[in-house]
């Protein structure tokens, strides 16, 4: 009995590490493909030296950021300065444990997963705040009120919107909200709230046209500009293991997560995900970024409503039927 035990906790580890090393090792190879999408779409070659196909690039990178200079700006918070790269990294880590990727393949299912994986990807956020205030110059502030304004804005339609796919499934466990959607994907009746959370995700990984606690061109780097060496490459995986958590939540609540036609149930999630993750790039690199006010705007008098009357609708669906 206690080795069957201690053979369920040893597979139990291996799964949750198999999970997290795929899972972080795809954050690192985003930032390729981010490099090379965009190179395909601007008529640029893209990193192609290290390795076959630049495939080695993002190793390079990081050997890279090993061996730079940690800076801390004698002003700067130290512990602030510390924590918040490690925030934007934590929050990813805490979401994946909920994911349901194929039958019996995840980390957990508690009967709040919908919950959980709302609050994870929130703690990203005080991880921008933070290093926006850590940083102790005037650019890294602005960009962390900037994002204050944004994620409490962004995050109500956001919740909503994925409410409704909850209330169609009668469950706040992401696995019952997939197997829910065996016969119909929830895309078809819940369309709008699919519309509206895709929208409100760009928002919440401040990604183009969303990018407003960054903005290059104003706040020379935003929340980030006062952080080097590994500090700095932990809020760039960080931003990119939220791309593919975004991928997969938008996959799971809304498209069925694993079922399909034809190919087992993990390829077609994988295959969803790679969809979403490509039109991130493509999104960036197509619009220009809102201005601020049209930013707040469109979340308070655009997309609150329209998550509210989806969920109403969800509603009256789920007591009708």
């Amino acid at each position: 009995m206690d080795f069957i035990l201690f053979k369920g906790y040893i597979g139990w580890f291996l799964k949750v590490g198999i999970i997290l090393f795929i899972f972080l090792t795809a954050a690192a190879y985003m930032v390729w493909a981010e490099r090379r999408v965009s190179a395909w779409m601007q008529d640029r070659i893209g990193p192609n030296l290290v390795g076959p196909f630049g495939l080695l690039q993002p190793l390079a990178d990081v050997l890279k950021l090993i061996f730079k200079e940690d800076i801390v700006p004698y002003v700067a918070d130290r512990f602030l300065h510390f924590l918040a790269p490690g925030l934007i990294l934590a929050a990813p880590v805490l979401a994946i444990t909920v994911i349901p990727f194929a039958p019996g393949i995840w980390i957990s299912n508690p009967d709040f997963g919908l919950l959980w994986l709302l609050g994870s990807t929130s703690i990203a956020a005080y991880g921008v705040i933070l290093g926006g205030i850590a940083g102790g110059s005037k650019y890294p502030l602005l960009g962390s009120l900037r994002s204050m304004s944004q994620i409490v804005s962004y995050e109500l339609p956001m919740g909503i919107s994925a409410l409704g796919a909850a209330v169609m499934a009668g469950s706040l466990s992401l696995v019952d909200i997939v197997e829910a959607q065996r016969s119909l994907w929830f895309i078809v009746p819940q369309f709008l709230g699919f519309l509206v959370f895709l929208i409100t995700t760009y928002a919440e990984t401040n990604r183009l046209p969303f990018d407003l606690p960054e903005a290059e061109a104003e706040l020379t780097g935003g929340y980030h500009t006062e952080f080097s060496s590994l500090k700095f490459g932990w809020f760039f995986a960080g931003e990119y293991a939220n791309l593919i958590i975004a991928s997969l939540s938008v996959s799971v609540l809304f498209l069925g997560g694993w079922y399909g036609p034809f190919l087992p149930g993990i390829h077609w999630l994988i295959l969803k995900t790679l969809f979403f993750l490509f039109l991130f790039l493509w999104v960036r690199w197509t619009f220009p970024r809102f201005r601020f006010d049209q930013l707040m705007f469109f979340s308070w008098k655009v997309l609150l409503p329209l998550s509210l009357l989806n969920l109403m609708i969800a509603t009256l669906v789920k007591l009708l039927w």
